[in-house]
């Protein structure tokens, strides 16, 4: 360990606490006044002003390795090399000066070649163990391809001396292998910046890095489910009956999916047992990690509290899961679901999806910001995040998209578009399908239950709607037969397809997937 304080810049004289137990390290954060207790023994801690992931703040070093292969148009801040090197001789010097460091030693990735090494250097015990809940156990030496985290949550810079925005930055040396996160204890930013690394190493190697969940059958079929936060990604892949893979991060090869991550980060807010039992149980175990999540003077817990945040958040292993894939490795998915919560209730609850439509929606990654949810939001509005996780993706979206398309041509893979969000009329006018009748869609498909199912072609998207789903009423299979007044029905449909067309413009793909009618009075 000696060589590698000194390869960093750490003086190997601090005070290291190495891969310590999670016992030693919950204690020590209750000690710090890092966390407290909860009655069922879960750790809770409070992130302060950043509850969630500092979206503008993140930065990538340009370099001759970067400055054509990154898609800086996504929201990325270029750093150049002497301002990181600047800030990481701050960064070090303020890490010197803890009292005591902890260090956790990982890798990312449950393929056994194709993974990356990971050290993370903290002077927070909580981040340590997040950190060896989130990523996985190392089972070969480091090598010279392996990263670094220095982690200093609550070191104060001047932005300006460093070319930043602001206090908080996180950012990526590729040529060095070395992420910088400071200004910010929400635990997420060391779990993506590192999914950041393989979405941009992966493709390289005719692999898809994949914002999404996967579960396995007893019979073997996979199912990979993307989606953006909200829209049930993590409920459906953790699903009774089936052998969750991993709730999150993914990627697929010849071979089949392996998951990046040796735990989960499931969302808190109004978590019930009875809905969601796997993460219910999960978190409400000594070991487990609540971040912002309300607790009173007593040690009891309300998941329904939102004063904190909205994006209260559990960590965990994956053993604290009942029924997951021993070595977190599946086959190649039979199933690929795009979960979208499209608060319009435009869309049906399930249609089939061409190869061409696969990757034409893969891009899009659409679903709907509610009302109430950030400041100044006071309908629903159309969100777009190009393969379900745009804010992760640091290489142009075609990139991805076509390795897709490829998986899904070469192995017959099937992609259905599964609305999980509101029927009947718009939010507040309609309601959201309930979870049971989307999870009865999702197992008939898993069950095979829609291989010979006659499809009808929906006029304006184009979308193939099974014309029957077993236990579920047909109507509700199709959106506009469940609005009162079908033009307006209508209307919001074409206004969506026509956000479609205007987005996909962006990314320079004009071209709509059969079928796709944006205007009705073309009809």
């Amino acid at each position: 360990m000696e060589d590698f304080y000194k390869s960093v810049g750490l003086n190997p004289s601090n005070k290291y606490t190495v891969n310590a137990a999670p016992d030693y390290l919950i204690n020590k954060a209750v000690a710090l006044g890092h966390g407290k207790l909860a009655k069922n023994g879960s750790l809770v801690v409070q992130t302060g002003a950043h509850t969630g992931r500092a979206a503008n703040d993140k930065y990538v070093v340009y370099t001759d390795m970067t400055k054509d292969s990154v898609w800086w148009d996504n929201n990325l801040n270029k750093m150049t090399s002497e301002n990181f090197q600047n800030l990481k001789a701050v960064v070090l010097e303020y890490l010197d000066g803890q009292d005591e460091l902890f260090v956790s030693e990982n890798s990312v990735g449950a393929h056994p070649v194709q993974n990356v090494g990971v050290r993370v250097v903290t002077p927070r015990p909580s981040a340590a163990l997040f950190s060896n809940y989130l990523f996985r156990k190392m089972e070969r030496e480091f090598g010279s391809n392996d990263f670094t985290i220095l982690h200093a949550p609550q070191l104060k810079i001047n932005p300006s001396d460093y070319g930043a925005r602001n206090e908080t930055v996180i950012t990526t040396c590729f040529d060095t292998k070395t992420t910088i996160v400071i200004g910010s204890l929400y635990n997420g930013e060391i779990k993506k910046s590192m999914f950041c690394v393989l979405n941009y190493i992966l493709p390289e190697m005719g692999i898809l890095p994949m914002h999404a969940g996967a579960n396995e059958m007893a019979n073997g079929d996979v199912s990979v489910f993307f989606g953006l936060s909200g829209t049930g990604k993590t409920t459906l892949s953790t699903d009774q009956g089936t052998m969750l893979i991993g709730d999150d991060e993914h990627g697929l090869s010849d071979e089949g999916v392996f998951n990046f991550e040796g735990g989960c980060y499931a969302k808190t807010f109004e978590l019930k047992e009875e809905s969601e039992p796997g993460i219910w149980n999960a978190s409400n175990k000594f070991g487990a990690i609540l971040e912002n999540v309300v607790m009173d003077d007593s040690g009891k817990l309300d998941f329904d509290d939102k004063s904190l945040s909205e994006n209260g958040r559990s960590s965990y292993p994956l053993d604290f899961i009942d029924g997951t894939k021993e070595g977190s490795i599946g086959g190649v998915p039979k199933n690929i679901f795009f979960l979208t919560a499209d608060a319009f209730g435009v869309l049906p609850p399930v249609a089939k999806l061409s190869k061409e439509q696969a990757m034409y929606y893969f891009v899009l990654g659409y679903t709907a910001k509610l009302a109430g949810t950030e400041i100044g939001v006071v309908e629903p509005q159309t969100t777009f995040s190009p393969c379900f996780g745009a804010p992760f993706m640091l290489r142009p979206p075609k990139v991805y998209a076509d390795l897709l398309g490829r998986y899904i041509e070469k192995h017959n893979i099937q992609v259905w578009l599964v609305n999980t969000g509101w029927t009947g009329g718009v939010y507040g006018v309609g309601h959201r399908f309930p979870i049971k009748v989307t999870r009865q869609i999702i197992r008939t498909i898993q069950k095979n239950g829609l291989e010979n199912v006659p499809t009808s072609k929906d006029p304006i998207f184009g979308l193939e709607i099974p014309q029957a789903v077993e236990g579920v009423e047909q109507k509700v299979l199709w959106p506009r037969e469940c609005w009162e007044a079908k033009d307006e029905y209508d209307d919001k449909a074409s206004k969506l397809a026509t956000s479609f067309t205007k987005t996909m413009n962006k990314y320079n793909i004009q071209k709509q997937p059969e079928g796709f009618v944006e205007d009705r009075a073309r009809l």
